[in-house]
């Protein structure tokens, strides 16, 4: 029998990605005994927390855990669940308490640690993902690179394994890593009968297609500020770094470095990726085919817009197109 603890962070942690993993693992407990894979639950779950009552959501929900963290003395899984992106800073204060007690749980057990969404924060705080892959939601990833930078940031990943360490993207993507864990703890059977009954699409691992590029303006160099202002307002205009270090009288050199200080971003990774933006936007809302969006931002070669698309959103222009644009869809449908 697994023993996992989720917790139950202090402050307004995502609900869902509480009940939810809960949810999961009893439902897999259920497979395997009317299965006859086991005759009793593999799954021993726990809700775990540094008090036994929480109220989330200015009240509107409670939650009870069964155990406090000094009650258990040892556990094979804790499962940190998302936090809420607009107070991160102060519900990771409330919740350094966890901390101490996963390292302890990780040093002499081996405990594995699985974090969810913005759950990536508390993983990070412990050191455990220091030179390791790790995900978290789009929204959150500029700031996690400046409180993490020895944390191997993916941006692409729905979900990462690495050394009993296992992280998740954003929001619902929890749901992909559930599946991840019970294939690697149950088997491919248990994963697909879980996928079915959840309505969980199995096997999907990439989530740029879900990234909204808003641009990294939360730092204090005006120059760059308006660098990037220019970039944003000028999208079908062909602009190199040479250009904008002119434009603000800064050396090339400087300009580079000083950009990416700000930004997160290279000057040339910051123009492709507002072009992608605005194509995507195009793609979702318009008439246009994807040559005329490729004009429209900028791009003059086919080939090189596919692969610049591709590599920021993890699907074609094409393939995006038909799965966002709804009228499209349904035009294509129509003359099949």
């Amino acid at each position: 029998m697994k023993h996992v603890s989720i917790l139950v962070p202090r402050g307004n942690s995502i609900l869902s990605s509480v009940v939810g993993p809960y949810k999961i693992l009893m439902a897999t407990n259920d497979f395997l005994i009317q299965s006859g894979t086991r005759n009793n639950n593999y799954f021993d779950v726990h809700l775990v927390g540094l008090d036994y009552d929480h109220s989330l959501y200015d009240g509107l929900f409670s939650i009870h855990c069964d155990s406090t963290i000094d009650e258990i003395e040892k556990t094979d899984l804790i499962m940190i669940p998302a936090l809420r992106p607009k107070k991160l800073m102060e519900d990771l204060e409330q919740n350094e308490g966890f901390i101490p007690w996963i390292l302890q749980q990780r040093n002499t057990h081996g405990t594995e640690v699985a974090s969810m969404c913005m759950g990536a924060f508390v993983l990070a705080k412990t050191g455990l993902v220091d030179g390791k892959q790790c995900a978290t939601h789009w929204a959150g990833m500029e700031v996690f690179r400046k409180l993490y930078p020895e944390v191997n940031l993916v941006s692409n990943k729905i979900v990462t394994d690495e050394d009993g360490i296992y992280t998740s993207g954003g929001a619902f993507s929890f749901l992909n890593l559930m599946l991840h864990l019970i294939e690697k703890y149950c088997g491919r059977a248990a994963a697909i009968h879980i996928s079915k009954y959840f309505e969980i699409e199995i096997d999907r691992e990439d989530q740029n297609q879900f990234a909204i590029f808003q641009g990294q303006k939360d730092h204090e160099d005006e120059a760059i500020k308006e660098a990037q202002n220019y970039i944003e307002k000028n999208v079908q205009d062909k602009i190199s770094v040479g250009q904008l270090a002119e434009k603000y009288a800064i050396s090339n050199r400087n300009f580079v470095r000083r950009f990416k200080k700000a930004t997160q971003n290279t000057p040339s990774q910051y123009i492709q990726r507002v072009k992608i933006e605005a194509a995507k936007r195009s793609l979702e809302s318009t008439a246009q085919n994807v040559s005329e969006v490729m004009y429209q931002v900028g791009y003059m070669d086919q080939k090189a817009f596919r692969s610049v698309f591709k590599k920021y959103v993890g699907l074609s222009p094409v393939a995006y197109r038909s799965k966002y644009n709804r009228e499209h869809a349904n035009l294509e449908r129509a003359m099949l």
